[in-house]
């Protein structure tokens, strides 16, 4: 059950009942770390929650891959970002989004000075401030669900995911601020595509209204 994986269209089941994200985000104080294998905004108590199945996953922090993680049809994009939520009984969800070149992504825009701050191997971290995850855009209601793993060590199970089915949109100045500030002397962050092994993985869409004449 390890991640991540090729969201196939031909071997997903296409599904209406998981029904539209539940994102209860809010404003909150916010820390932008230079993980040194990533860039990772980590918020304080009080960033809001996701909930699934009835359950509310509370977001921690953000962070990105490049290029993507995820592929969509064997095809992987220039970045990935996972939003990381946990239950009261440590239960963890990921949402992730993928991006592909092209008009800057308004978030990462507004981080641009933050990045530059800690680009160098002295400052690991600086405060943001405010942010409001909603200022993440998903942009679509369309997802994939399935169960699998974290992507970074120790690549632990039992994390449930849901990548957007929509391909959000980012510079190539800005894939390149999230690598640079990493000193690991690598040009990718991304594990490799890691086998389904007979995984059920869903796509919900919304049943469409009948257009009546």
């Amino acid at each position: 059950m390890q991640s991540p994986i090729d969201l196939l269209d031909e071997s997903v089941q296409v599904v209406s009942n998981l029904g539209r994200l539940k994102r209860s985000y809010k404003p909150s104080n916010a820390t932008l770390k230079n993980r040194f294998h990533d860039m990772t905004i980590q918020w304080e108590s009080g960033a809001g929650y996701i909930q699934i199945n009835g359950i509310r996953y509370y977001l921690k922090q953000c962070h990105w891959h490049s290029p993507s993680e995820h592929a969509i049809n064997g095809r992987k994009y220039a970045l990935e970002s996972h939003m990381l939520h946990e239950s009261l009984d440590g239960k963890v969800a990921v949402v992730g989004i993928v991006y592909k070149i092209g008009r800057p992504d308004s978030f990462l825009s507004s981080l641009t000075g933050h990045l530059r701050s800690v680009a160098g191997t002295v400052q690991k971290e600086t405060k943001v401030g405010i942010v409001n995850p909603r200022n993440i855009k998903i942009g679509s209601r369309r997802y994939y669900r399935y169960m699998g793993s974290l992507t970074t060590p120790p690549c632990t199970e039992n994390v449930l995911w849901t990548i957007v089915r929509k391909v959000r949109t980012v510079t190539i100045e800005q894939v390149r601020s999230l690598r640079v500030a990493v000193h690991d002397e690598s040009n990718t962050n991304a594990r490799p595509i890691q086998r389904i092994n007979g995984r059920i993985v869903q796509l919900y869409r919304p049943e469409e209204r009948l257009i009546m004449d």
